[in-house]
């Protein structure tokens, strides 16, 4: 019976998680965080219907040691305590130490990246260690790999996503996007290396079924991880945008203050804005969306274009980051994932795969070709 350890395992991500991977039999699942309480509760309402074996476990995953980890004795360690933009890699230096395998669903750029500097250890050690199991660019870079085949020549990248104003994603990831908004972004335009600027770029964009959003530059692994995969890349860009049309301009508003240097960071508002979104959000839907277009040219030399779209409904949106982490931890547990050492989740999975796995969900995609 292979066990995954989930750390953060009853936040908005990792209880999702959890629950996707405890409808196996073969699997036993450890939810864990810092309080055994919360970790004992969700471990309770998992088992009223899972297949797996749940048990709770209280840890931190910052201070967490290998002797620690050795003891609970995981196959796979998911961590999904972010923000990640704030840790360090000290839960995947215990994994490798306890030689457990490591995923994480992490879209912090600097630490999606720069997991690599932990590969020989890991290599040495006989294990796993991938961040980016999550939308970017865990599902990403599956859409791009599914249509970039059917390119000559791959130009432009465009990857967008859009929340529904119901989804409530906690403080940590509150503080993680508006510690972002008016900072630099080091983005690939044109060919030619450019500074964008974390929530300006504002434009809208069309959703088969849903209708515009607002959207403006995002810093995300994808922006690094593209043009080095696809040398012919002229222009990689990812975007974020929110459902309520003035909560996203509220915000756009005030990056400008960061961008002009009279803000320092946006991330000490986020207590009161996530309150204020709150109470917004009734007002708005539990419908989430996410973008892949590409352009370039065909084999004919031709101008070709994908235009891919995914679309949540009754609020499964959320489900849509931890899936990149299930498919791999479940591999990982089950000895069908090969490769070891450190790196990013790119092209780890194929998008049948992920849209299998959310089949039992209201997550539907589309695409158009011209």
């Amino acid at each position: 019976m292979g066990r995954i350890l989930v750390v953060g395992g009853y936040g908005s991500f990792g209880s999702r998680a959890a629950e996707r991977l405890a409808r196996e039999a073969d699997l036993e699942i450890i939810v864990a965080g810092r309080s055994l309480e919360r970790a004992r509760q969700d471990a309770e309402r998992l088992a009223k219907s899972a297949k797996a074996r749940i048990t709770p476990a209280a840890i931190d995953a910052m201070k967490l040691t290998p002797a620690q980890l050795q003891a609970l004795a995981p196959d796979v360690v998911i961590n999904a305590s972010g923000p990640f933009q704030s840790q360090d890699y000290s839960l995947a230096h215990a994994c490798i130490a306890a030689r457990c395998h490591y995923v994480d669903l992490a879209d912090a750029r600097a630490f999606v990246t720069g997991i690599t500097a932990l590969d020989a250890e890991a290599k040495a050690a006989g294990v796993a260690v991938i961040a980016g199991a999550s939308t970017v660019p865990g599902l990403s870079s599956a859409v791009v790999r599914q249509f970039a085949q059917s390119f000559a020549r791959l130009d432009t990248l465009d990857i967008g996503i859009s929340p529904g104003s119901r989804f409530d994603p906690g403080l940590a990831t509150t503080q993680s996007i508006l510690g972002a908004a008016g900072h630099p972004i080091a983005i690939r335009e044109a060919g030619m290396r450019k500074t964008a600027y974390g929530w300006q770029g504002l434009h809208r964009h069309a959703f088969p079924g849903i209708g515009r959003r607002w959207m403006g530059h995002v810093d995300v692994p994808d922006l690094d991880l593209f043009p080095r995969h696809y040398p012919t890349l002229q222009t990689a860009r990812v975007w974020g945008g929110l459902e309520a049309g003035l909560f996203h301009l509220g915000i756009w508003s005030l990056s400008g203050l960061v961008r002009a240097g009279l803000v320092a960071s946006l991330a000490p508002l986020s207590r009161p804005l996530l309150a204020i979104k709150r109470r917004l959000g009734v007002f708005g839907t539990d419908r989430g969306a996410m973008f892949v277009t590409m352009t370039g040219a065909d084999a004919n030399g031709a101008p070709h274009r994908i235009d891919w779209h995914l679309v949540a409904e009754r609020g499964h949106g959320p489900y849509i980051p931890t899936i990149a982490s299930v498919l791999l931890a479940r591999k990982l547990a089950r000895r069908e994932f090969a490769l070891r050492g450190a790196m990013a989740c790119f092209e780890f999975f194929t998008l049948e795969e992920f849209l299998r796995e959310v089949r039992d969900l209201e997550i539907r995609a589309s695409f158009i070709t011209a």
